[in-house]
């Protein structure tokens, strides 16, 4: 079963990889190069995880803030370079800290005042994620600009002519 999951996680990359190369010719660099993250980052925090749920017999609360901010900061590195979204992915390492200090509090002595850091870090997050993504859209839309102009056009003729009518 585990050699299933290991073989199948390992396809699904080279798939990925092959997709996202966009046709160029790839090697072991071009492996380390997408997937740095996977070899490297993100087991360390899988690793730190195994060691507070299995080793430790969960006494070793403080390995859950380096492996929730490593498992998240790998993540957020694997999707940015599988898809070249630096410009959009970086507010994921603001948002590494917050889902390490949750696991602390959550797995832990749920200290209240652990929330105040949690939630300041997640909304600091979520409004760059939010506005770095409409920006993004907002220019891919501009380099779509008659499109985006006949839609406009569209909806505003369909707007005059299409009165809602009354049944009163």
């Amino acid at each position: 079963m585990n050699r299933n999951w290991l073989m199948g996680g390992i396809l699904i990359l080279l798939g990925i990889l092959l997709v996202t190369s966009g046709g160029d010719s790839w090697g072991t660099g071009t492996i380390f190069k997408y997937f740095w993250p996977t070899m490297f980052v993100i087991p360390v925090g899988v690793f730190l995880h195994w060691l507070y749920f299995s080793v430790t017999d969960r006494r070793g609360i403080g390995l859950l803030i380096p492996g929730g901010i490593l498992l998240t900061a790998g993540v957020v590195c694997q999707i940015s370079m599988l898809f070249d979204s630096w410009g959009i992915m970086w507010p994921g390492f603001i948002l590494a800290p917050a889902i390490g200090l949750f696991e602390f509090y959550w797995m832990g002595s749920r200290n209240k005042y652990l929330l105040i850091p949690i939630n300041i870090l997640l909304a600091l997050s979520l409004i760059f994620f939010v506005v770095f993504t409409i920006g993004s859209v907002l220019s891919k839309l501009s380099t779509g600009q008659p499109v985006l102009a006949m839609l406009l056009i569209l909806g505003g003729a369909a707007l005059l002519f299409f009165r809602k009518r009354s049944y009163i």
